[in-house]
């Protein structure tokens, strides 16, 4: 019966099974990865960020903070081209990768966030906002 609802996948026949089973292994062996890997350290008074970007250079990379939400993308672009006398192709090959990720910042004194990318490694130094006491003052009485 449940063979028959629509869009019902069915692992029924034998001879597919196994293409089934790597099939549906990939498929979902990647589902959850993150676009580049992080690592968020909380040092006191502020939090650092790591973000792994092997491969990019600095200006590849962007950071922009709107509405409490800190972006980072990284994209590259490269190309590479091997004519003859001719001016033919003999070879040309293009690369392009893009990643993306936001994070929350609530919290965070905005103003004060900074930024180094050395080796790979975009390093981040997110200062904690100073939390606002509420001010009292006394009333005189007239």
């Amino acid at each position: 019966m449940f063979g028959m609802l629509p869009f019902e996948r069915s692992n029924d026949n034998v001879f597919d099974t196994f293409d089934n089973f790597t099939r549906n292994f990939f498929q979902s062996s990647n589902a959850n990865l993150p676009a580049f890997r992080t690592d968020i350290k909380d040092a006191g008074d502020k939090f650092v960020l790591e973000a792994e970007l092997p491969g990019f250079n600095k200006e590849d990379i962007k950071l922009d903070v709107k509405d409490g939400i800190l972006t980072i993308t990284a994209e590259h672009k490269e190309q590479n081209d091997q004519k003859d006398e001719k001016g033919s192709y003999i070879r040309r090959e293009r690369r392009y990768g893009s990643f993306t990720r936001s994070f929350d910042i609530t919290g965070i004194d905005e103003g004060s966030i900074t930024a180094a990318y050395q080796n790979g490694i975009l390093e981040l130094n997110l200062p904690k906002a100073v939390p606002v006491v509420p001010e009292t003052r006394r009333i005189a009485i007239d």
